[in-house]
C-alpha cells in the first residue's frame, strides 16, 4: 500500500511539473484550395503583401466560390473554410493565432490581364524591404529577382535593388529598368558574385529562393487567345567587364540582355529550371539581342510554334527580361542596363 501510494503521489507530483506546451502565435493562410475546373491557373498566396491571388473563369466569378482554406495549427480564420464567398465587394480574410497574439488580414485580388498592354507606369514600394515592383490596373501581375536580392540584407532602399522604374521611359514616361549590381558580403560566401536585374510575368517564391533560387522564379499569367506577335521597346547598354560565376573577368566576353515571351499549357507555372525546356511549352517569342541601343529601340517578334504542340485549356503566356542573359548561372556583367517599355502581346 506505501508503494502504491508512493507511485501514486510521484505520479501526481511529475504530471504537475508538466507544463502546458505554449498555445502557437503564427497567422498565416497556408492553402487556399478552390475546385481546379473554376480556375484559369494556380491560386498565389503572396505572404508578404498578405494577398490571395485568384484566377477564376468567368463562371465562378458570378457564381461566387467556396474555398477549402489551411491556416497555421490552431488558429482561426474569418469567414470559415468552406463558406461561399462572392465578388460584390472586396473579400477579405481575417486569420486569429492560437495564443490570440498575432492576426493577418489577407485580401482577395481576382487576377485579370486584361488587354495585354503593359506600358509600367504605376508602381509601388515594399512595405518591408523597400524594393519597387509594378502595377497593373492595381494588380501585382509582374514579379523580380528583388525579394531574393532582399534576402541577402541589401539595405532597406530602392537603389540598393537591380530592378526598378526609371522617368527615363519612352517619350519621358515611366519605364521598367533592370541593372545588374555586384553581390555583396553574403551573397559572395554563396558564391553569388552579381545580382542581375530581372522582370516577369508571374510570382516570386520566397520560400525557394536559398534552397533552389531557379525554381523561385515562377513564370507565366493566364492567357485566352492563341498569341500572334510580342511587341515593345527596349534600351540596352552592357557592363564594362564581363565576370564568371566565380567572380573573375572573362576577356574577350560582352554581357547580353534576354527578354523574351512563351505560351505554354498551364495552369502549373513554369520556372528558371524549365522555361527553356519544358515540353509544355507551345510557342515562343525571342527578342534578337545581338543591337544595343543608347535609344529606344522597337520590336516586333512572330511567336514561333512548335510542330506537333497542341494548346490546351489552361494556355499561359510568360514574359521574361534580364539585364544579364546568363544571370541565372551568375554570369554578367556589373553595370549593363536593360529598360523596357510599351510590352504588348497581340493575340490572333
Amino acid at each position: 500500500m506505501k508503494k502504491l501510494l508512493f507511485f501514486f503521489s510521484l505520479s501526481f507530483f511529475l504530471i504537475s511539473c508538466i507544463s502546458d506546451p505554449p498555445l502557437n502565435p503564427e497567422a498565416d493562410i497556408e492553402e487556399f484550395n478552390v475546385n481546379e475546373n473554376l480556375l484559369s491557373s494556380k491560386t498565389v498566396i503572396n505572404q508578404t503583401n498578405k494577398k490571395i491571388y485568384l484566377y477564376l473563369k468567368p463562371d465562378a466569378y458570378q457564381n461566387g466560390i467556396t474555398p477549402t482554406i489551411k491556416v497555421s495549427n490552431g488558429a482561426h480564420i474569418f469567414p470559415e473554410s468552406g463558406k461561399l464567398i462572392n465578388f460584390n465587394e472586396k473579400v477579405f480574410y481575417t486569420v486569429t493565432s492560437e495564443s490570440g497574439e498575432n492576426s493577418k488580414i489577407y485580401e482577395v485580388e481576382i487576377v485579370e490581364i486584361g488587354t495585354w498592354n503593359f506600358n509600367f507606369e504605376n508602381w509601388a514600394i515594399n512595405p518591408d524591404n523597400k524594393y519597387e515592383f509594378p502595377l497593373d490596373n492595381n494588380i501585382e501581375l509582374w514579379s523580380s529577382g528583388n525579394l531574393g536580392v532582399a534576402l541577402s540584407g541589401v539595405p532597406k532602399q530602392v537603389d540598393s535593388y537591380p530592378t526598378r522604374s526609371t522617368a527615363n521611359g519612352l517619350n519621358g514616361t515611366i519605364a521598367a529598368e533592370m541593372t545588374t549590381l555586384p553581390g555583396n558580403a553574403l551573397s559572395q560566401l554563396l558564391n553569388i558574385h552579381i545580382f542581375p536585374g530581372s522582370i516577369f510575368l508571374g510570382n516570386f517564391n520566397s520560400s525557394q529562393a536559398l534552397v533552389n533560387p531557379l525554381a523561385a522564379t515562377e513564370f507565366g499569367q493566364p492567357y485566352y487567345k492563341l498569341p500572334a506577335k510580342f511587341t515593345g521597346y527596349y534600351r540596352y547598354t552592357p557592363g564594362s567587364t564581363f565576370w564568371d560565376n566565380n567572380g573573375d573577368p572573362v576577356v574577350g566576353e560582352t554581357d547580353k540582355f534576354a527578354l523574351y515571351a512563351v505560351l505554354f499549357n498551364g495552369p502549373e507555372r513554369l520556372n528558371g529550371t524549365n522555361i527553356d525546356t519544358s515540353d509544355k511549352i507551345i510557342a515562343r517569342a525571342i527578342v534578337p539581342n545581338d543591337i544595343n541601343s543608347t535609344e529606344f529601340k522597337k520590336f516586333e517578334i512572330p511567336f514561333t510554334y512548335i510542330p506537333g504542340k497542341i494548346p490546351g485549356n489552361n494556355l499561359m503566356v510568360a514574359i521574361i527580361g534580364t539585364s544579364s542573359y546568363q544571370g541565372g548561372q551568375y554570369r554578367g556583367a556589373v553595370g549593363s542596363k536593360l529598360a523596357i517599355d510599351n510590352l504588348r502581346i497581340i493575340a490572333q
